[in-house]
């Protein structure tokens, strides 16, 4: 082998083993909706008691990052890693630049305050660790994310954020 050869080979090989090394980045879906963020540990003591307890304040947010797009939450999909699920049930537009908050619990749904809920007093999102994903009524994904809480949550507060 040459000595021009032998150096390509170990520039090439070298280029390899930093794009190896490169940290995995988040796919990106074709989607205007995207999870901007998780409350996914409630403040307080966890109470699935739909009466007393604190489900409300586990949320998710949901945000329309298109600049020209109206979007309608009907028929979208909240996974999480265990298949859990919640299928957007009603017509709820996010116009561009908006967003809704999933919360657990039992409420009203609002388009003026920018809530739904989830009409289910269990839980979710795991409080150490999750994958969210976001489902087109399509079926195709719209979004996905991990987190954990010591690596995604250094300030510990029970929220991450993904999309500014």
């Amino acid at each position: 082998m040459s000595m021009r050869h032998a150096l390509a080979a170990a520039a090439a090989a070298g280029t390899l083993a930093v794009a190896a090394a490169a940290p995995a980045q988040a796919t990106e879906y074709s989607s205007a909706l995207k999870v901007k963020g998780v409350q996914y540990d409630a403040p307080g003591t966890d109470s699935n008691s739909c009466s007393t307890g604190n489900t409300k304040d586990e949320y998710l947010t949901i945000k329309n990052y298109s600049s020209s797009t109206t979007v309608n939450l009907k028929g979208y999909v909240v996974k999480d890693a265990a298949g859990n699920h919640f299928t957007f049930p009603a017509s709820h537009y996010l116009q561009p630049g908006d967003y809704v908050k999933l919360r657990g619990g039992r409420g009203t749904d609002s388009d003026a305050n920018n809530v739904v809920y989830r009409q289910n007093c269990n839980f979710i999102w795991n409080n150490d660790k999750d994958t969210i994903y976001l489902y087109k009524p399509s079926g195709s994904k719209a979004d996905v994310h991990s987190y954990t809480k010591t690596g995604s949550d250094p300030d510990r507060n029970g929220y991450v954020t993904f999309h500014g």
